[in-house]
């Protein structure tokens, strides 16, 4: 039997850098995904393979040197994530420096120990072929190492004894709310493998979908039924998240009533887009989603303010200002992704106009509902 399980991406609609410093944010899933397909070997096979797809890697282990040096793991323990210890981390390190790891892509290093990680916790010692691909930029903001995590867990975990699915069933297929929590809390344990403290929220979204609020490590399950629609635009620009992080960190000292009235006016800002977004009044959606175009000029304006803007993302704003439309910078700024907010009335051949321009400043575009289903999974029998 083959399973594959596919996870979305994520775009924080609103409150980006304002909820490092204890105020409101709101995220939400996209329909771009990241899907892992998972085959146990038969009998006869005796290795562990890893095939990234979309940066051209491919990994092998044979089982033997996986228990060698990862012995002391034990029985799996699928039903109880647990934290992955600085011994294991320097054990699986050593299977990955066993494949010459191409020094141009070491910074995936982290995603492969994260698999070796998941794998040998949920499933143990069992002969399999893995293989990912993904419409997810990597390092965008767009929570492709979260959806890596979620789907590459939900694929485990399907074949192990701590979930419960009918593999009867034909399509994509969504886990039960005890099982999905498990999930959550697996990706979670390989996104800190990737990033070392990451908030939980990509993982979070990425595993229910939809949409999530969340202020002060509290996260709250959002449910829309706005079809929006978004244009996402890559700048292809890299940023030091940490930095950004960091400088308005720096800014708030410095300025410390003037920026605690900026992060109240974001946080102001996510109250009203969860509203508008929960308020379910289709027939009212022009009116919303012109609503929700001012809210993110607004939220633009004051981002540029703490400083995070970036000459790329002022070249995608006055683009798509051209056109009537409302962007924002979406995760930490300086670069990364920006996000357009497509109008349902809104003809398809402006849009190709949109991209067309952006792409000839080299800038990569994608179109993406918002809010949609987190993890899925879905069975197939070899006859």
């Amino acid at each position: 039997m083959e399973i594959t399980a596919r996870a979305p991406g994520k775009i924080i609609l609103a409150g980006e850098h304002a909820v490092v410093h204890g105020y409101a944010a709101v995220a939400s899933s996209i329909n771009l995904y990241t899907v892992v397909s998972l085959r146990l070997g038969s009998e006869d096979e005796d290795t562990i393979q890893l095939q990234l797809n979309d940066v051209g890697l491919d990994f092998s282990w044979p089982v033997e040197r996986i228990k060698e040096l990862l012995s002391h793991l034990g029985s799996p323990f699928s039903s109880t994530p647990t934290l992955c210890s600085l011994e294991t981390v320097k054990s699986i390190s050593t299977l990955i420096d066993d494949q010459n790891f191409p020094d141009t892509k070491v910074g995936l290093a982290s995603g492969v120990c994260a698999f070796l990680w998941l794998y040998t916790s949920i499933l143990g010692f069992k002969p399999a072929t893995v293989i990912v691909t993904s419409e997810l930029p990597v390092g965008a903001g767009l929570g492709s190492s979260a959806a890596y995590c979620v789907a590459l867990s939900a694929a485990l975990l399907a074949f192990s004894d701590s979930v419960n699915l009918d593999v009867s069933q034909k399509g994509w297929l969504i886990f039960k709310e005890t099982d999905i929590e498990l999930l959550n809390r697996w990706a979670l344990e390989g996104e800190k493998i990737i990033h070392g403290k990451p908030s939980g929220v990509d993982n979070s979204v990425s595993t229910f979908g939809n949409m999530i609020k969340f202020k002060s490590g509290d996260m709250a399950r959002i449910n829309s039924n706005m079809p929006l629609r978004v244009l996402i635009t890559n700048t292809k620009v890299g940023r030091d998240t940490k930095a950004l992080v960091a400088n308005v960190s720096a800014r708030k000292s410095r300025h410390p009533n003037a920026m605690c009235s900026v992060l109240n006016a974001i946080e102001a800002i996510s109250d009203e887009w969860s509203a508008i977004i929960q308020s379910h009044a289709v027939d009212d959606l022009a009116e919303n989603e012109e609503r929700l175009g001012e809210l993110m000029e607004m939220n633009q304006g004051l981002l540029l303010s703490i400083g995070v803007s970036h000459a790329s993302i002022e070249t995608v704003l006055q683009t798509t200002m051209k056109y009537k439309l409302a962007s924002k910078l979406t995760g930490a700024g300086g670069g990364g992704c920006v996000l357009t907010l497509l109008p349902t009335q809104l003809s398809g051949a402006v849009v190709d106009k949109v991209v067309e321009e952006l792409e000839s400043y080299g800038f990569q575009c994608f179109t993406a509902g918002i809010g949609g289903k987190g993890v899925q999974i879905s069975f197939e029998t070899s006859s």
